[in-house]
């Protein structure tokens, strides 16, 4: 029997990946040991930014856009502490080390990290550019899971591991290539396989809902076993 695997590009910062989350919160579900996460590293490194009132107002101006699409929330404490907030940077480095060293401890958790981060950014208004505040994400959710994590800890990993920082410059490598091989430009994506075969589901399915995307991945994986 051909194995289903599940594979989400995707940036931690990125808005329309926001966008997709309540459809990738069912797919984690349905589907825990299909799901991998894979970070595309679009803004991070050379795609990371100071936040300049012209970006400021591009991302602000793109994510009430995607809030009439989509209806997913975006806080004032949002768009006032973390779009116009003191030396922020538009950087998902440090969120993307933080989701590889989840997965080196709890692949499971993985997207239930990914998806506080999200919250806490979008709705609370922190600022998850920062190992700070993803330590104590960490150790928050690791908590509601029965994982101890020290927030400081792993706080500390984010800035000075380097093992992890090699980790994850590969993890993100691996993507980047998949994504080239399969003509993926933009993301969220999400690439079902199984045996030999492969199907993409482009981004406006992710951003329908739990049901929809369950029912895209049964029918793309049904019409490749046939």
């Amino acid at each position: 029997m051909n194995t289903l695997k599940l594979q989400y590009f995707f940036d931690p910062l990125c808005g329309w990946c926001y966008a997709s989350a309540p459809a990738l919160a069912g797919l984690a579900a349905a589907y825990p040991d299909a799901l991998e996460l894979m970070p595309s590293g679009l803004f991070s490194e050379h795609g990371a930014r100071a936040m300049s009132p012209e970006w400021v107002a591009h991302a602000w101006g793109n994510d009430q856009r995607i809030a009439r699409l989509t209806g997913q929330h975006y806080s004032e404490a949002y768009h006032r502490d973390v779009l116009q907030g003191e030396d922020v940077r538009f950087d998902s480095g440090p969120a993307n080390r933080a989701l590889t060293a989840i997965r080196m401890l709890a692949p499971r958790l993985e997207t239930h990290f990914l998806h506080e981060m999200q919250r806490q950014r979008y709705v609370e208004g922190l600022d998850t550019a920062l190992p700070s505040v993803l330590g104590n994400i960490a150790a928050a959710t690791g908590a509601e899971s029965g994982i101890p994590l020290d927030a400081g800890q792993f706080s500390h990993r984010l800035m000075h591991d380097v093992l992890l920082e090699q980790a994850t410059i590969e993890r993100i490598a691996v993507t980047q290539r998949l994504m080239q091989r399969y003509g993926v430009a933009g993301i969220p994506q999400l690439l079902v396989r199984t045996g030999n075969s492969e199907q993409i589901l482009h981004g406006a399915v992710l951003y329908r809902g739990e049901q929809a995307l369950l029912a895209a991945v049964e029918r793309a994986a049904s019409s490749m076993a046939a």
